[in-house]
Parts: C-alpha cells; structure tokens; sequence
C-alpha cells in the first residue's frame, strides 16, 4: 500500500511535473517545427495533430479500463515515458516529416496518456492519504499548469538560441529524467481499482447518461477556452495593434492568476458546492471572453488576461472534479473522458478559428467563444436533471 500524508505525496507531484513538463516542451513546438523547422503546410499540422489525438484518445480508453479493472499502473507510466523518449530520440537523429508521421505520432501519442494514467493514480492515493479527491485534484492542475509555464519556453528559447533539433535533444534528457523519477518513485505493485459498481442496471444508465453530460459540459467550457486561446494572439497584433510580445505577455500574466485560482478551488467548493461554483465559474468565462474581445489597450488586454486566468484556473480543478464524481465506480474511465474531451475540442478548435477568421475576423472568434461558453451554462443546468435523475435510480 502507498500511504502518505500530503507531504508524502510531493513525490508523486514531481513525477507529474517532471511528465507534464516533457509533454509542454514537444505539444506546441511541433506544430512550428513541421511549419518552419520542415518548410511543410501547414495542413500538415491537422494530419499529425490528428493521427497523435486519435492514437492518445485510443490508448486512454483502454488504459482506464486497466486501472479500474485494479491492474498494476506502473507500466502504464513507464511506458508513456519510454514512448515519449523514443519518439524525440528518433526525431533527434532523423529529423524529417516521415519520422514525425510516424515514430513522432506514435510515441507522441502514447505518452500523452500519462496525464490521464497519473491523475486517475493520483486520486486514489489522496483518498488513501486522507485527502479529499477535489482538493488533490487542485494540486494537481497546479503542478501540471506550473510545467506549461516552463516547458514551452525552453522549447522555443532552445529552438531560437540553438536550433530546432536541440529541442528535441533537450526533450530525450529530460525523458531520461522522468524514466528515473518513474523508477524510484512509484511503487511496482501500485493500483487504483474502482470501488465495486452497482448491480442496478437502471442506476449505472442513469449515471452513465449523466457522466456523459458532464463530459458534454466540459467539451463546451474547453472549446470556448481553445478558440480563446487560439485566436486572442493574432487578433491582439494583427486587428488591435498590440507589440509582438504582447501575446506571450498576456498568457504569462493568465498562468500566473491561473496556479493562485486553482490552490483556491477547493475553499470554493466548501464554501457554495461544487454545481454552484460551476455555474459561476462559466458565467464568468462568458463575461470574461466578451470583454477579451472588446480590449482595445495594452492594460485592458492584461486585465482580461488576468480575469482569464481566473476563471479557466477555477474551471480546471472544478472540471475534473465534476466530472469524476458521476463515474465513483469508474474514477480512471472518467478521468480518460475529460482529459480525451479536452484534447479533442483542442484540436477542433483549430480549423474552427481559420474558418471563422477568414469569413469575418479574429474579434468574431472571441465573440463565437463566449456563445459556446453560453452553451457549457446550459448544458450545466441541462445536466443537473440527469444528476437527480441517476440518484434517483441509485
């Protein structure tokens, strides 16, 4: 048995860091290194970002099913790390968009489950530590939006300061970093069953139906923050006139509030419940992302930037947490289904921004990206119907 007090589970936190720091140096420098490293399309962008969702949105499924089923999750981390270690290796070596189709998509893509694997692990071991499930969660996405502050900075100060090449070099040590914290730290008989799942097929229905809203909620709240995230860059230099570096600063100033927001969620939960802190949290995204799409300033772009932070940090822990509480009996499932909801509206995002942007402009992309975040409110309201729905079955 792994039992430790919160203290005790600093470890596991550095092994997340360590992997979600391996990941933020490679996710967002590929899509540059196909453009400008290759001299590619950048339609070749979709093609990878494509085959390495699937792929990932495939291995978590059937990763979540070995870890509810109580099988032993250190193989599962360590191949994520050795997957991930091969792929930048390779690209080392042989930087060419065939190993990237190839190689880099199927290493790529195997690794990315690691966030899946190590939050479903890390749920379980906070409720075997005494610590509540949300608050762990909380820690969490801090330790995982602390290393997307660090990794895609080295990545392109690498890439600018060195060449395209060394990034994947530096990525190969810190895989080999990661292997080694993966082989200290966590235990080889380590597990996370789920709790047995109720005999009552007209429950699990219910409670299925309900985790899907969950992950239809989630979908909407991620989609509006990724076409957010994706148009607010260009829209700020090309249609506001803002410096070159304003973007970089405003997603700078947005982690920071971020990492404060999520420490906090828990209080939050505490104090109005989790539905009501959602539906807070969402009223604020589509206020927040309406106003990001009026900034006409340098300080009002820092402020948006700030009251960004705010709500996607409250709604990173709370997202999980919500989600995770339809699926008791199935916590590593649930777990795949927000981080595979994510990451798909992540990639949906990006042919949705080109094509709105080309028939109008950057402004209507935001402005698009507060009505879908409306949506996640109504989801929200719709699925508490199928909450009540599924404890009145159970």
């Amino acid at each position: 048995m792994f039992k430790a007090p919160l203290g005790g589970l600093i470890p596991f936190l550095g092994l997340l860091f360590c992997g979600t720091l391996c990941a933020a140096m490679i996710v967002p420098f590929m899509a540059f290194f196909i453009v400008q490293g290759l001299g590619h399309e950048p339609r070749v962008i979709s093609l990878y970002s494509l085959l390495a969702i699937c792929l990932t949105v495939a291995v978590n499924r059937a990763f979540a099913r070995r870890i509810d089923a109580g099988q032993r999750v250190f193989p599962l981390v360590g191949i994520a790390a050795l997957s991930y270690g091969a792929a930048t290796a390779s690209l080392m070596v042989a930087p060419n968009l065939w190993v990237v189709l190839s190689l880099g998509v199927l290493g790529f893509g195997v690794s990315s489950s690691a966030v899946s694997t190590m939050f479903s692990l890390g749920g379980s071991l906070a409720e075997r530590s005494d610590v509540g499930r949300p608050r762990f969660n909380a820690y969490m996405r801090a330790t995982s939006s602390t290393a997307w502050m660090v990794g895609p900075a080295v990545a392109f100060l690498v890439a600018d300061r060195v060449s395209h090449v060394a990034v994947f070099a530096t990525g190969f040590g810190t895989s080999l970093i990661w292997l080694g914290l993966w082989w200290c730290i966590l235990p080889r008989d380590i597990v996370a069953p789920s709790p047995p799942r109720a005999p009552d097929a007209a429950a699990n229905t219910a409670a299925t139906r309900a985790l899907w809203m969950a992950g239809a909620f989630v979908f909407c709240l991620s989609s509006a923050h990724s076409l957010t995230f994706s148009a607010l860059p260009l829209f700020y230099v090309q249609e506001v006139g803002l410096p070159g570096y304003a973007p970089g600063t405003a997603f700078s100033v947005k982690t920071f509030v971020e990492v404060f927001a999520i420490f906090a969620t828990p209080l939050l939960i505490a104090r109005i419940g989790m539905r009501a802190a959602l539906l807070g949290t969402t009223v604020l995204a589509v206020v927040t992302i309406q106003l990001l799409s009026m900034v006409h300033s340098y300080p009002q772009m820092l402020a948006g930037a700030a009251l960004e932070g705010l709500y996607y940090g409250f709604y990173a822990s709370l997202g999980i947490s919500y989600v995770q509480s339809f699926a008791p009996d199935r916590p590593a499932q649930a777990t795949a289904i927000y981080w595979n909801t994510v990451m798909i509206s992540g990639v949906l995002a990006g042919p949705a921004v080109g094509f709105i942007a080309q028939a109008y402009d950057f402004r209507t992309v935001v402005q698009v990206a507060s009505g879908v975040a409306l949506g996640a409110a109504v989801v929200l309201v719709l699925g508490r119907r199928a909450s009540e729905a599924a404890q009145t079955a159970e």
